[in-house]
């Protein structure tokens, strides 16, 4: 038997069969059919809602890449100050919902066209390299526009306990710290719209200390950087890597120390920042929550002394649940048979997908009530990083529903 992570506070305490934003499970099935995904907006109106009131003055941009549904975006961008975008594809969707000097467009690799997009809609191009800068004032040339621009900068310190680290080392992502100053100088010299920093150390952390730690250090590095380019940064995005307990073991980031300890770091930043405004993005921790896959088992069958629970579901809808999302040890996600939240587990049994691959294992040697064949499973923490995570097209099975409720 294998231990599944906790379920959410907003489910963990219902009894009898499961409710999403006042419907009972079955009802959505019945409206939605299976395998879908149910997001409760009330859910992420209180993270949102939590955040604001432990960063009082501190902006909040909602990343669109962990959940992109296009009604949850607009409920997002009504809530945050900015959305952070990793695509031409995601800086569409945010327009329709964001005016665009509220937009920013991170991540490697973005083509000329993506450039020439972001700078005709006004947006800031949060900077990867150097060669990105020269193609950005070249294309901002040709186009008549003066871009606007953020230096993105891979720290030189990595947020510890992160799931995913993207800064203390060679990085696609960013330009080195040592060469930022230079690039900032450069780009203000060329003429761009100079928007600040992004500083992106890391993803998925619980440890409220290590969050802080860095978050102190991303702000001295900010204020270091500043100095020596002589410009002081209107926006410093300080990243996110808030993270959500998953797995068994895992506990809660205690989002209000975080907030105390980053109010007295910026007490005491540098005078070069004492104008800047400073943002936290984030997407996993904002709608994670709120999200609940519902896949019903069609075949209950035995093999070899154990049990398994065959779904209309599977890997391509929900990846990150059967392990195959970045994690280096497969363990299960928070899940329960939707019809019986509140029933003592009888047996161990394994839930899997329809996907003809061992891969597609959504719940492996899990202590469940006994199910049959037409009960619904919930997994839950679906709202980030689901259904436009994960290969929906492998297989030719049908994309999975989607409703925010």
């Amino acid at each position: 038997m294998k231990p599944t992570g906790p379920i959410p506070p907003a489910f963990a305490r219902q009894r009898g069969e499961l409710t999403i934003a006042g419907r009972g499970a079955e009802e959505w099935a019945a409206a939605l059919g299976t395998p879908a995904f149910v997001y409760d907006g009330a859910v992420a109106d209180a993270q949102v809602a939590r955040f604001r009131a432990a960063f009082p003055g501190v902006d909040l941009h909602y990343a669109i890449k962990a959940n992109p549904f296009a009604p949850l975006v607009a409920r997002m961008a009504g809530l945050v100050d900015g959305l952070d975008v990793a695509s031409a594809g995601e800086l569409r969707l945010a327009l329709a919902h964001k005016a665009a000097g509220a937009i920013s467009f991170a991540g490697p690799g973005k083509r000329t066209e993506d450039l020439e997009a972001a700078i005709t809609a006004g947006a800031t191009l949060n900077l990867e390299s150097e060669g990105e800068a020269e193609r950005a004032l070249d294309a901002g040339e040709r186009l008549g526009i003066r871009p606007r621009v953020a230096v993105r900068v891979n720290p030189d310190a990595e947020l510890r306990g992160s799931g995913m680290r993207m800064g203390g080392r060679p990085s696609p992502f960013g330009v080195d710290a040592d060469r930022a100053a230079a690039l900032v100088r450069r780009v203000i010299a060329g003429g761009a719209d100079w928007r600040g920093f992004h500083i992106y150390a890391g993803s998925q952390a619980l440890d409220a200390g290590a969050i802080s730690d860095m978050q102190a250090a991303t702000v001295a590095l900010a204020g270091r950087l500043a100095d020596e380019a002589s410009a002081a940064p209107p926006l410093v995005n300080l990243g996110g890597g808030f993270g959500v307990p998953y797995f068994a073991g895992d506990r809660p980031l205690d989002v209000e120390a975080v907030g105390e300890r980053l109010a007295e770091t910026l007490g005491t930043r540098a005078d070069v920042l004492a104008d800047s405004r400073f943002a936290v993005e984030l997407g996993r921790w904002l709608v994670a929550e709120c999200g609940v896959y519902l896949t019903r088992i069609v075949d209950r069958k035995e093999s070899g002394g154990e049990t398994f629970l065959v779904t209309d579901g599977g890997l391509h809808h929900q990846l990150a649940a059967s392990g195959n999302f970045g994690t280096v040890v497969r363990r299960n996600y928070p899940l329960a048979v939707a019809a019986r939240m509140s029933a003592e587990p009888e047996e161990v049994a394994s839930v899997v997908g329809c996907l003809c691959t061992p891969l597609d294992r959504l719940g492996d040697r899990v202590l469940l009530p006994r199910a049959e064949a037409g009960d619904l499973i919930a997994i839950f923490l679906a709202g980030a990083y689901g259904a436009s995570a994960s290969p929906a097209a492998f297989l030719g099975h049908p994309a999975a529903g989607e409703v925010l409720a």
